[in-house]
């Protein structure tokens, strides 16, 4: 239920409210946690889509950065007009993740695993050793136009949420429906004629074309950007999203978001670790609610559909 066309409905006036409010809101710290949300429900979402594959892939942590240093190099060293730099970021990670997908998804679970796992420190040291893109210190003054300046965590917030149903749509299709079908079985999808492995690489450059974008927006709405920003600890957070809302559900990763986002705050407000934080949630999430707050909720609903349709026989 939740997945059909009632949790569209409710993505997309979930989204409009957001954006309304990073229009109307007085203070910028409410709107730059909205923007937070969005790029937070963007990294679980596209960690997700992986998993419909059945590979989790702490990779995309570093497609994230490609997406934001693409940006950042094509704003702060070449110049390019802000329409240019944003079309390169998802197109460069996705570019990548289509090698990184061909050499590594002939490999499968811990390997994979470990694989992405290395691949985002090495990204990750690239940056820090690369004096031209500011090492350690990262690139600074990543801006939009000024003319943008007014509306741009409205436009960032518009174009993370399309994203994000973009992502929900192509689940929905046959594509979708062929990659679940490589997580349940995939030599019954070979055994059809179809490359399992092309398919599979098809679905990582997918998650990683839409995190890329996630990550050059993050660099304008940031305007800094560091090696720092990339660590796989990013997508350690992307997967507690993904754990609390819920895994077997397109919403999941948007309900995890909105709820670890905002506690996360409130967590660092008060001084804490957010790393021991994020590592309870994850534990919590999967010995006591493995389905997730969305799985919870789906499953209440049905038993109250069904006891409704007992009371009226």
């Amino acid at each position: 239920m939740l997945n059909g066309k009632a949790g569209l409905a409710l993505c997309i006036l979930a989204g409009l409210g957001a954006i309304a409010f990073t229009l109307f809101a007085d203070s910028p710290y409410y709107v730059q946690v909205v923007v937070w949300i969005f790029t937070n429900a963007l990294l679980a979402a596209s960690l997700r889509f992986v998993l419909l594959i059945g590979e989790l892939n702490i990779a995309t942590a570093a497609f994230f950065g490609i997406g934001a240093y693409t940006v950042g190099i094509a704003t702060t060293i070449y110049d390019w007009p802000f329409l240019v730099a944003i079309v390169a970021a998802p197109l460069v990670a996705a570019a990548v993740s289509a090698l990184f997908g061909w050499i590594t998804l002939k490999t499968k679970g811990p390997y994979f695993l470990l694989i992405s796992f290395a691949f985002t420190e090495v990204v990750r040291l690239v940056y820090s050793k690369s004096n031209a893109i500011g090492g350690n210190s990262g690139l600074i003054g990543i801006f939009p136009p000024m003319a943008l300046d007014p509306w741009f965590p409205a436009l960032v917030v518009t174009i993370m949420g399309g994203t994000l149903l973009a992502l929900f749509w192509i689940e929905k299709t046959n594509l979708g429906r062929l990659f679940k079908a490589i997580q349940n079985n995939e030599d019954i999808v070979r055994s059809v004629g179809l490359n399992v492995t092309w398919l599979k690489v098809l679905c990582v450059i997918i998650a990683s074309a839409a995190v890329g974008l996630g990550g050059g927006l993050h660099a304008y709405a940031n305007s800094v950007i560091t090696p720092g920003d990339f660590t796989f600890f990013v997508a350690v957070l992307a997967l507690a999203y993904v754990k609390i809302g819920g895994e077997g559900h397109a919403l999941g990763p948007i309900v995890g978001a909105v709820l670890l986002t905002v506690a996360g705050q409130w967590v660092a407000g008060l001084g804490m670790q957010e790393n021991i934080f994020y590592g309870a949630i994850i534990i919590g999430a999967i010995l006591l609610m493995p389905q997730g707050l969305v799985g919870i909720a789906a499953r209440v609903a049905g038993v109250a559909v069904r006891k409704g349709g007992e009371g009226t026989r």
